[in-house]
């Protein structure tokens, strides 16, 4: 489960309302005189603020997230006309108002205690319309919060500490029966809405490891001229994920894209993940390390006129385990040890 899956639903203005009122008034019909007017004056502003509330603090805090699903998160809202930091504001907006009501209640409860029955009922009313009014003022802010939830809950279940390896290369290579092979059967890998297209996630075990490969159709399968800004942000992403990255070559052509342009691609995302690990928790970025990149030559079979580091054709079952076996010293996971004092 990823860390927005479990993100409840966003209420709209009005549901708040109603509900508030609703029970604000079987509270007080439970009492009489001023203790009525006491009874809902709180019980309303109660489902207000804490609802209102619940809405901002149900969202993991952004500063603390991992840096593959910040960038993720930017370029899935970004469909939505948001970003991470607009979605930010939103939610800023929303437990304003939740204070705003807080502010009220307390506001009118003094007011209440020291009024006689009537004016404490026209007091309550008041803030009764107050209430409506600053909740109603944030109903823009909980839809937009509502639309980027909705987007968010398709994040792949992907996890950025376990040892990840990025699959790019033209359509058509070969990158996607390299996945299905390499996790044994297609229905292990599952397939997720990412951006315009589809991210297609895979695992495999190596020595009691596991790693998660990443299937990128839409996103690393073309130049970065022809990526839109969500495709870009995604791809930004991806960088941080990465551990390592096999690039698929068709040196046959019978991808229907020539080698010097598949070479042109590789040499773009060899230059992307150069120096871009991630940096430490202080940002010194003396800590960054090369993502090695890996070019294999898939239908080698049809054609190995090119230099490659791997030679595989997975229609004949040939080179398969090597190339992987050599993204996964490429990874270069250790498993971590408990210490032994």
């Amino acid at each position: 489960m990823t860390i927005f899956e479990s993100l409840p639903t966003t209420p709209r203005s009005a549901e708040l309302i109603d509900k508030a009122f609703s029970r604000a008034a079987r509270a007080g019909r439970a009492k009489r005189g001023i203790e009525a007017q006491e009874s809902m004056l709180q019980t309303a502003g109660n489902i207000l603020s804490d609802n209102l509330g619940n809405v901002v603090t149900s969202w993991p805090d952004f500063d603390l997230v991992d840096p593959f699903y910040r960038d993720l998160a930017d370029a899935i809202v970004a469909r939505e006309d948001l970003d991470v930091d607009a979605l930010r504001q939103h939610l800023n907006e929303v437990m304003w108002a939740s204070r705003q009501v807080e502010s009220i209640k307390q506001e009118y409860h003094g007011r209440i205690r020291n009024a006689d029955t009537d004016t404490a009922r026209k007091l309550r009313k008041q803030a009764f319309a107050r209430y409506a009014d600053v909740t109603e003022s944030v109903e823009g802010d909980l839809r937009a919060i509502a639309d980027a939830r909705e987007e968010l809950r398709t994040l792949p279940d992907i996890r950025p500490d376990e040892p990840t390896i990025v699959v790019a290369g033209y359509p058509n290579v070969g990158k996607s029966s390299f996945v299905n092979r390499v996790t044994r059967a297609s229905n292990e890998v599952a397939t997720y809405p990412f951006t315009t297209r589809q991210l297609r996630v895979g695992h495999f075990e190596r020595d009691r490891v596991r790693y998660q490969l990443v299937d990128t159709p839409g996103v690393l399968d073309r130049p970065a001229e022809e990526r839109n800004a969500i495709e870009s942000q995604a791809v930004s992403a991806l960088v941080h994920l990465a551990d390592a990255v096999v690039f698929v070559a068709d040196a046959s052509g019978n991808c229907g894209y020539p080698l010097t342009a598949q070479l042109e691609l590789r040499d773009e995302i060899e230059t992307l993940f150069a120096d871009s690990g991630d940096a430490s928790a202080d940002g010194d970025s003396d800590t960054d390390t090369e993502i090695p990149v890996l070019t294999v030559c898939n239908k080698s079979d049809q054609s190995r006129e090119m230099d490659a580091d791997y030679y595989m054709s997975i229609e004949r079952d040939e080179g398969v385990e090597t190339a992987l076996d050599a993204a996964v010293e490429a990874v270069g996971h250790e498993i971590e040890l408990p210490y032994e004092g």
